[in-house]
């Protein structure tokens, strides 16, 4: 049976992903970084689920020991823990950066490398790496999101020359607007973060947040997500990049023939 470790299973994608491949005959390993939410996914009838904060790299390899004594192979990892730090980046102190580059980026590379070799070693393998639309463009007001999604976008693309020849499989996924708690979370997180009442662009702020709950454009449900996750895991050789939501194929589209200026004054608008 193939089996997949998802990083980020409180709610949302991660959630949802878990229990699609489950009913797909997937042996899932959920993992969530809090105590509470690895008893939910229990009680989910997830009894494999564990702890997994991917700031803490002793937990990393800890879940990998735990499924290789299970198992002994790591088919798949799905690496989709992740939040997005909202805020002009002009507000966004350099310590606060550090922290959306811990969990979205640094925990991502910790967990991929320290899974190469065990790959390597069986010979195969597949790592998902959850990167979003605003890692192929950028929007005003997400700069430390962006810049950790621009991020993933460059080890990817980087790692897939040094793994040339190998059976071990990386891919992208560039999600665009998803049901979640995504940006609910994200604006608790402008709040804590960001001297919204100092701030030059206070009233952009206050705007945002009385609008974060408006219907946005081209928004899908996490079960688009999951459905990419298992056509990978099926797929003999997956593609290295996977667009979900027409927002992303259509901002992806207008990145490759628009210029700079141009793109700029429609993601302006956005």
């Amino acid at each position: 049976m193939t089996n997949i470790i998802i990083t980020g299973c409180s709610t949302g994608i991660g959630l949802e992903t878990a229990h699609y491949l489950k009913k797909q005959g997937i042996k899932v390993y959920p993992t969530a970084r809090k105590t509470q939410d690895v008893a939910m996914l229990k009680e989910l009838g997830f009894e494999d689920a564990m702890l997994l904060d991917v700031t803490n790299y002793e937990q990393i390899t800890a879940v990998i020991n735990t499924v290789l004594a299970k198992d002994n192979t790591i088919d798949v990892w799905f690496n989709n823990a992740g939040f997005g730090q909202a805020g002009m980046l002009e507000d966004i102190r350099t310590e606060i950066l550090k922290e959306q580059f811990e969990t979205n980026i640094f925990g991502l590379h910790e967990a991929t490398r320290q899974l190469i070799p065990i790959m390597r070693k069986q010979g195969y393998g597949k790592i998902i790496q959850h990167s979003s639309v605003l890692g192929i463009i950028s929007l005003s007001g997400r700069g430390a999101y962006n810049a950790s999604k621009y991020a993933i976008e460059g080890l990817c693309d980087t790692l897939r020359l040094d793994l040339a020849g190998e059976d071990i499989h990386i891919s992208l996924l560039n999600t665009g607007p998803i049901t979640s708690e995504f940006r609910n979370n994200a604006m608790k997180k402008l709040k804590a973060n960001v001297d919204i009442e100092n701030s030059f662009h206070k009233d952009t702020y206050l705007k945002n947040i009385e609008g974060r709950h408006k219907k946005v454009p081209f928004n899908e449900e996490a079960i688009s997500v999951a459905k990419v996750v298992y056509r990978i895991i099926q797929a003999q050789k997956p593609k290295p990049r996977y667009y979900i939501t027409k927002a992303t194929y259509l901002l992806g589209y207008f990145k490759r023939i628009l210029s700079s200026t141009l793109l700029d004054r429609i993601l302006v608008r956005i």
